[in-house]
């Protein structure tokens, strides 16, 4: 038997959902997570999610279920991480398809119950948007939790739903959103985070990152690239809530709604009327407006090394003066607006030179300038 979670919103759940089963069942007892491949435009500049036929090298284990491995190659011009995800994490990774709505996506997670032979489903969410109302000023992402919530409801099979580091990503504020959670049922710790050590230097989750800060104990004021206000990472970041089903439908109306759903274009409309917005309009705007590649780029030239360091900590300043604390890597490349090579080589400086700021997933900021050496 293997244990079958389900990562509720795509991006960096599936990182949060080994979390979780690590910490419920322990890191080897074998287990299957679902996730959708539904990723930033920064790793995918395709809006909306990826099906199966978005990808190469996929392996078809049964009907209704596709599990994505190591070799598995997204079709350009799509792009995701989960084949490098599935070779560091642990659990095996299943491919939700949600273009079919709560009905296709009910009949997969059914498929993949039978497949693991269990009787249960975990559905894990991190930060808790999972529970939103829909009328959040800040909510940015709830439909693809929304539809795996209805999607679980529809299979008629006992789900159990876990909401890890709440508020951690942003989009439900905390006074609103820890009543609806109740008081937690465990807390992460360190050393249910070895696993996931690395991912975060090149996966781009930063609700992720700050759920293993939290679980190593690091606490203080983190600045994300991704959210309107900075994040504190104090003891409630590492908590673990327990839900039934049956309570998230009551708080969730858009998963309500969702209710047999057949296609992702009614679901993005069932989110208009219940929320207002639709996220995968949001990403086509987004995509479309991107800056447009010249027709003939030359190789990059990569600015003085000394240059992006006298940048950096200008940048570092004014984030202290911010009052942060923390930043996470996401925030540093895309706020500096680093390529690869710069990345590589202001942080392979900043351990050598000051390794204290490093405090893995996070870099800490330095209350003192920074020198070259």
């Amino acid at each position: 038997m293997k244990r079958l979670l389900i990562a509720a919103g795509g991006g960096g759940d599936p990182i949060t959902a080994a979390l979780v089963h690590a910490a419920l069942h322990g890191p080897d007892t074998p287990a299957l997570v679902l996730t959708y491949a539904w990723e930033r435009l920064v790793v995918d500049p395709v809006p909306g999610p990826r099906r199966v036929t978005d990808f190469t090298g996929t392996e078809e284990v049964g009907p209704e279920l596709a599990l994505v491995t190591p070799t598995t190659a997204p079709i350009a011009p799509a792009g995701s991480l989960l084949p490098r995800l599935s070779g560091e994490l642990g659990p095996q990774l299943g491919l939700l398809d949600p273009y079919d709505g709560v009905v296709g996506l009910a009949r997969q997670i059914a498929a993949s119950v039978r497949w693991c032979g269990t009787d249960r489903i975990e559905l894990v969410d991190v930060g808790g948007d999972i529970v939103a109302r829909g009328d959040e000023p800040t909510l940015r992402s709830p439909l693809g939790d929304a539809l795996a919530v209805a999607a679980c409801a529809a299979t008629g099979i006992p789900t159990t739903v876990y909401v890890a580091g709440p508020g951690l990503d942003n989009e439900v504020p905390l006074p609103d959103l820890l009543p609806r959670l109740g008081e937690p049922a465990f807390a992460l710790d360190a050393a249910q985070t070895g696993r996931v050590s690395g991912i975060f230097d090149w996966h781009p989750s930063e609700a992720g990152a700050l759920l293993v800060a939290a679980a190593r104990g690091i606490r203080g004021v983190c600045g994300t690239r991704d959210a309107p206000r900075p994040v504190p990472l104090d003891e409630s970041a590492r908590n673990v809530h327990r839900l039934s089903l049956g309570q998230v439908l009551e708080l969730s109306p858009l998963a309500r709604k969702l209710a047999g759903c057949s296609g992702l274009d009614e679901a993005e409309a069932v989110s208009r009327a219940v929320c207002g917005f639709s996220e995968i309009e949001r990403e086509r705007l987004r995509a479309a407006h991107a800056p447009t590649p010249p027709t003939s780029p030359g190789p990059p030239v990569p600015r003085d090394a000394d240059a992006v360091f006298s940048r950096y900590t200008a940048w570092e300043r004014a984030m202290l003066a911010d009052g942060l604390t923390y930043v996470t890597t996401r925030r540093i490349v895309e706020d500096l607006g680093l390529s690869a090579s710069e990345a590589h080589a202001l942080f392979t400086t900043l351990r050598a030179t000051e390794p204290a700021r490093r405090v893995p997933p996070l870099w800490r900021l330095a209350t003192e300038p920074a020198t070259l050496t």
